[in-house]
């Protein structure tokens, strides 16, 4: 009967992606070690910032700095460098090839529509959203930290479920740590000022999130100044005197957006009762408004320089309702970012470093112009996912070509096209066949490589050449982009500087043998065994070894 009832359970986390009642379980004996996974993530947060401005830290960074294992070697290894590959990639260890998370958004040939990386149209979104914002992690191809703890449990003779939530102002940035058989995500809506969720979770949403978002919380900023502590603002930083749109984007868009997500994420652990319940659960908190604020005005600005800062608070505040309800002795914490970014063009300029804004046009007209001009008229260019073509392969089977011959005319025309600032061209054939030399760059950009999801060409530019008219980006495999902070602290991590080389890949084998379950099925990394403590790093390996990256 029990062989029964752990079958029954694991099918159904298997095929719908959604953890299966089974009834009242007994609870648990004891309550274990670890009782909370903590995942937090800062976007946009480059690893320079912990040095830049380290002197001003107070609270948790600082806390997480003296008191957790800091990996000063830890890069993003894959491409492109984005929030929804980062965030896919933390808690499953997987990259872009095997996760088939490979941008933000993309090109989907069978509906021929751009996708998100979330986007469902299966699902609806609860919590008072707008109908297209409903989203799920159906896309995500592989399990995370969370699906193992839950599957791990599954097949336990007595005790209370894992829960795993996800909560951020983006919705991949909730969903894709979580994996697909987590409890929640919940993320911010800037129509409504609500936090919302999906149908793929649960019929409704709670009533503890209903009860939060009657409250408006996202009113109450109204009106406020955004104030630096330190420098001149590049600009006044007043919120919009009125609730609507306009507030809620402008909260995102200030560390009044953290705040707001701080105030959720401690109802969370409150109402939920996250690593109370006499089982480890796992909880991830991915703080958006960095990457907004870095975003308009860059990596040195004092924009940038004083949300930094104001984060460290926010942080220390998480840490502290953590410590209160759980205890930071039974917490393993996870600290990281989904990706750095590029200083701002006119900036690197006055300081006579290379660097500058492409045009889209620069890149895709030639390449359109060439096509012509070798093998007649028609549109060969279908849609683009950041600098990442997608040819049209209709066309291309009406004409009777060899698409790799098409593709080699339009990496040719790429790299040959005035102001383009292209520095390499990767075809779908020298991906397929492995065939991009063995640097670090074409490394990374071979492991964004997905053969059902990804275009026809990868384009490099140049290092700090970025496409947009304004502000700066992210999204290269150059090392801006890639290096990341990656902070473990907790039971059995010893706390220290690890110069070595780190992959975000680790961090979920790491976590995995930490708490002795299986590793998530496509993790490509390694385990940290360097920052264990001696009983942690000789105790029996997880039931699956990682894979080397």
């Amino acid at each position: 009967m029990k062989r029964l009832v752990f079958l029954v359970a694991l099918a159904g986390l298997l095929v719908t992606g959604r953890p299966v009642s089974l009834g009242a379980q007994r609870p648990a004996a004891a309550a274990p070690q670890i009782r909370l996974v903590l995942l937090i993530a800062v976007d946009q947060f480059r690893y320079d910032y912990l040095t830049r401005f380290e002197s001003e830290y107070r609270d948790g960074i600082r806390r997480l700095l003296t008191g957790g294992a800091v990996f000063t070697g830890a890069r993003l290894e894959h491409y492109p460098t984005v929030t929804a590959v980062g965030h896919s990639t933390m808690l499953s260890g997987a990259i872009p090839t095997d996760s088939g998370i490979i941008g933000n958004d993309w090109y989907d040939r069978e509906s021929g529509a751009t996708v998100t990386s979330v986007s469902d149209s299966k699902v609806q979104v609860l919590g008072g959203g707008a109908a297209g914002s409903a989203a799920s992690p159906h896309r995500l191809l592989v399990t995370t930290l969370g699906d193992e703890l839950k599957l791990a449990q599954s097949g336990a003779a007595a005790g209370v479920a894992p829960k795993v939530i996800g909560v951020s102002l983006k919705d991949r940035a909730a969903i894709l740590p979580a994996g697909r058989g987590a409890d929640a995500a919940y993320w911010f809506d800037v129509t409504t000022g609500a936090f919302v969720s999906s149908s793929y979770y649960f019929p409704a949403i709670p009533g503890w999130v209903t009860a939060f978002n009657q409250r408006k919380p996202a009113d109450g900023y109204a009106g406020k100044t955004w104030t630096l502590a330190t420098g001149t603002p590049t600009e006044p930083h007043v919120l919009p005197a009125a609730p609507g749109a306009p507030l809620y984007n402008a909260i995102f868009g200030s560390p009044f957006g953290n705040d707001l997500l701080l105030t959720l994420a401690t109802e969370a652990l409150d109402k939920e009762q996250l690593g109370q319940r006499g089982v480890t659960d796992l909880f991830t908190v991915s703080f958006s408004s960095n990457d907004s604020v870095g975003h308009k005005y860059g990596p040195d600005s004092p924009e940038v320089h004083d949300i930094s800062v104001k984060t460290d608070a926010t942080v220390g505040k998480l840490l502290a309702e953590v410590d209160r309800r759980v205890g930071l002795a039974h917490t393993l914490v996870m600290f990281t970012s989904d990706h750095g970014v590029a200083p701002v063009p006119e900036v690197l300029s006055a300081r006579h470093m290379p660097g500058g804004r492409v045009e889209g046009t620069a890149l895709f007209d030639s390449m359109q112009k060439a096509l012509e001009e070798r093998f007649g008229a028609g549109k060969w260019l279908l849609a683009t996912a950041g600098t990442s073509p997608y040819l049209n392969h209709a066309l291309i089977a009406q004409k009777k070509l060899d698409p790799a011959e098409v593709r080699r005319v339009a990496a040719d025309a790429l790299r040959a096209a005035d102001g383009s600032h292209v520095a390499r061209v990767y075809t779908r054939d020298q991906l397929l066949r492995a065939e991009v030399g063995d640097d670090a760059i074409a490394r990374r950009v071979l492991r964004g490589f997905n053969a059902e999801r990804s275009g026809d060409l990868e384009i490099i530019l140049e290092p700090y050449w970025i496409r947009g008219a304004t502000g700066t980006t992210h999204g290269t495999p150059y090392e801006y982009d890639a290096a990341i902070p990656l902070i473990l602290m907790g039971p059995g991590i010893r706390p220290g500087r690890y110069p070595a080389h780190a992959a975000l890949n680790d961090a979920a084998p790491t976590l995995a043998y930490l708490l002795d379950i299986q590793v998530p099925a496509a993790a490509t990394g390694r385990v940290l065994l360097e920052a264990l403590q001696p009983a942690a790093a000789t105790t029996p390996a997880p039931r699956r070894p990682a894979r080397q990256h």
